[in-house]
């Protein structure tokens, strides 16, 4: 979808989505979800960010939805290198409009050579993003 039929969309749902939440219906949040300024979840592309702010962010793109980190060394592990790539695919909270992938590298005599990333660790990084999704979620609702 292009930019300006985005945009349209988005400036034609806002009027729509403030009065719905007046007339304290539920859909309301649901709306308020999809009616931002960038073209993905803003709970999912936050709490993506909030979620690798450790590591130098070489890319971010939030209409396309996709964050690419650089080269990450964890101080207890010099030998050992992490790049993650996080594409939000929808609009909507869901766990299937999340998609983590990683590179990893180990330094053998002075090389970087690819080394294959354990699924536990990006399972474990997007559990981590959607948990924080909901709970920024959970945090907008009540405080409306």
């Amino acid at each position: 979808m292009n930019r300006l039929l985005r945009t349209a969309i988005v400036v034609s749902l806002i009027p729509l989505a403030a009065c719905a939440h007046h007339r304290g219906n539920a859909r309301a949040d649901l709306a308020a979800s999809k009616v931002t300024t960038i073209g993905v979840n803003s709970y999912l592309w936050r709490a993506s960010l909030d979620t690798l702010g450790f590591m130098p962010l070489l890319q971010t793109d939030s209409n396309g939805g996709v964050i690419v980190t650089d080269w990450y060394v964890n101080p207890s592990a010099p030998t050992e290198r992490l790049k993650v790539t996080v594409t939000i695919l929808d609009q909507d909270l869901r766990a299937d409009a999340l998609r983590v992938a990683a590179l990893r590298q180990v330094n053998q005599g002075g090389q970087w050579v690819a080394a294959p990333v354990q699924a536990s660790t990006v399972q474990k990084l997007e559990d981590i993003i959607l948990t924080k999704a909901r709970d920024l979620r959970r945090a907008a609702v009540s405080s409306n």
